[in-house]
């Protein structure tokens, strides 16, 4: 998805997906489960995009991710993004403690993806792409599941949430992304569709992430740092 945008965006926008141990090129490495020590590896491999002018952008676990990555840079002493943009996913602080419950074997995984929907009907007709697809599935909820809030100070920046109207979520748990910002500059957009409303409703969401970011000096790119 991440690739398509990088087309589909203006040019003064350069996206670089920050992908995952375990997922798309890095299929043969080991999935790292651990929020924080996958918030750690992720500063640390990305020491180039995470400076300058950049934002941050994340759908559902990716949220968390980017909310994270933010957290560790303030902590760090290192330079914070300019925006970050979050997406299909609840606040840190009202992350929803029954959602990965029972969630340990294929047969829920799978009931799971047809209830969140967007996902191709191929998909489960393949069983080698939908074995590759619950096992990172099952990792990216063991993450969620593992996550642990500590209070933090909120973030000196502007926070831009997308949600979708018919998500699971419930809107006060995405609502409450406002504390976590110190600036005037948050938003909530909300759009039509369920977890999947960013592929739903992919122009939509590119014209609300554009309008939302604040675009760089004349001549110097923002770069987008982005994590499904």
């Amino acid at each position: 998805m991440y690739l398509r945008w990088r087309r589909l965006l203006p040019r003064w926008i350069e996206v670089v997906p920050l992908e995952l141990p375990g997922r798309g090129s890095r299929l043969g490495e080991d999935f790292v489960e651990d929020f924080d020590a996958l918030v750690s590896l992720l500063c640390g491999e990305h020491e180039v995009a995470l400076r300058g002018n950049f934002a941050l952008f994340g759908h559902s676990m990716g949220a968390l991710l980017a909310w994270g990555i933010a957290q560790r840079l303030r902590a760090t002493g290192r330079p914070l993004p300019r925006a970050l943009l979050v997406s299909g996913s609840a606040a840190p602080s009202q992350r929803d403690p029954d959602r990965f419950v029972d969630m340990d074997d294929d047969e829920a995984l799978i009931a799971d993806m047809r209830k969140q929907g967007g996902t191709p009907e191929e998909l489960f007709a393949s069983p080698e792409l939908l074995r590759m697809t619950l096992d990172t599935l099952a990792a990216d909820y063991r993450v969620c599941e593992g996550f642990v809030h500590r209070r933090a100070a909120p973030l000196p920046l502007p926070l831009h949430v997308f949600a979708g109207r018919d998500d699971d979520i419930q809107p006060w748990r995405v609502e409450a992304w406002s504390a976590e910002t110190l600036d005037a500059g948050f938003s909530l957009d909300w759009f039509e569709g369920g977890h999947f409303f960013i592929r739903q409703h992919e122009a939509q969401v590119l014209a609300a992430l554009v309008r939302r970011l604040p675009q760089s000096v004349a001549g110097e790119a923002d770069v987008l740092p982005a994590i499904a």
